[in-house]
């Protein structure tokens, strides 16, 4: 498992692209990753927190991790302090842990469990983070059940 650390300045996006507090990582870094810009990481900083995290774009061929607010304020830091991080990768593909409730569902209804094993990763990371958000057994359940056997449901609308 590839273990990449440093220290680096943390940046802020511009406010147009988001605000984000951002770590950069360069792409040849990325390129010794198993699933290269696809993998899902363990972010640490000042070995304070760690967090799952993914890669996104920066623009110029180099990526960036997104570092919350919240965060930022747990390793109290701001934009333009240098930080210490390690980053490895993820064991688990998903980047997320499947919560009990959905467990339970797919070893008692294989069809729902074959529908879910063919979304991709992406797709299922969405519906579990949504499914985590409900309240109560039940209401996950349920919520569980609808967004697997229509996963476009909790998708964003795209504006035309």
């Amino acid at each position: 498992m590839k273990v990449m650390n440093g220290e680096q300045i943390v940046e802020q996006l511009e406010k147009r692209k988001g605000g984000y507090f951002i770590l950069k990582v360069d792409s040849e870094s990325i390129k010794q990753l198993s699933d290269q810009n696809k993998t899902r990481l363990i972010c640490q900083l000042e070995h304070k927190i760690s967090f799952q995290c993914g890669l996104n774009h920066y623009g110029d061929g180099n990526f960036f991790i997104i570092i919350s607010s919240k965060n930022m304020n747990i390793i109290d830091k701001k934009s333009g302090d240098k930080i210490y991080y390690e980053i490895i990768e993820d064991p688990n593909p998903l980047g997320i842990d499947i919560p009990e409730t959905v467990q339970i569902l797919m070893e008692q209804d294989e069809i729902l469990k074959e529908k879910f094993n063919e979304l991709t990763d992406g797709r299922k990371r969405s519906i579990l983070i949504q499914i985590k958000k409900v309240k109560g057994f039940d209401r996950q359940i349920s919520k569980a059940i609808e967004l697997i056997n229509n996963p476009d449901l909790g998708k964003p609308k795209k504006r035309i």
